[in-house]
């Protein structure tokens, strides 16, 4: 069975989501929050949130969301630690980080690639797999501009109330602050790159 690696080469197993649960903790103690008190104002487990800190377990960004809303700090707060530590990301091929976005189902599978290091612009490159037809895709709309460059299948894919037919080789380039996202797949499986930028002043 294959280990978990972190998004960077050469470091510790598991080293972003230690990074990541400790920023948690500190944030936590900081506000004098107890684990169960957090773990209550952002609707999830103690286990889970211990978990979370202790760096066994990769959250999901619906968590993240939901931790920063709790402690009242941006998601990309949880990266300080990681992105100090780090001025390059090597990922090798199938082994970035799974992420879980709101409305993702199964046969959606969302790897993100790394994480910028800047202290005010904030880069998430994703590669984005689609399976599995589903009768209804999510609409997504967050802060920043995104670009799609497609690797493999055909898409048709919604920006406000436009809709572009992707194949192999296409981009498209637009703000993400309107509803946006993949709304008929017509060749599967269907395989992108989305990278998405936005100024992390938006966040607090």
């Amino acid at each position: 069975m294959q280990d978990p690696h972190d998004l960077a080469g050469g470091g510790r197993t598991n080293s972003l989501e230690i990074a990541i649960g400790g920023e948690v903790r500190i944030f936590r103690r900081q506000q004098d929050m107890t684990v169960a008190e957090l773990a209550k104002s952002a609707g999830v487990s103690t286990g889970m949130l211990s978990k979370i800190e202790n760096g066994i377990t990769s959250p999901s960004l619906s968590t993240l969301q939901s931790l920063s809303s709790a402690l009242q700090v941006p998601v990309t707060a949880f990266f300080r630690r990681f992105e100090e530590e780090r001025e390059a990301t090597f990922v090798k091929s199938g082994e970035g980080l799974k992420i879980e976005r709101r409305g993702s189902r199964a046969g959606h599978q969302y790897q993100l690639l790394g994480h910028s290091a800047g202290k005010n612009l904030s880069v998430e490159p994703y590669l984005i797999t689609l399976t599995e037809a589903s009768d209804v895709f999510p609409l997504f709309q967050h802060e920043g501009v995104e670009f799609l460059f497609v690797l493999e299948g055909e898409v048709v894919y919604r920006h406000a109330d436009q809709t572009y037919t992707l194949t192999p080789g296409d981009s498209l380039f637009f703000d993400a602050d309107v509803p946006h996202g993949p709304e008929d797949l017509i060749k599967l499986p269907i395989k992108f790159l989305s990278v998405i930028t936005y100024n992390r002043a938006g966040d607090e």
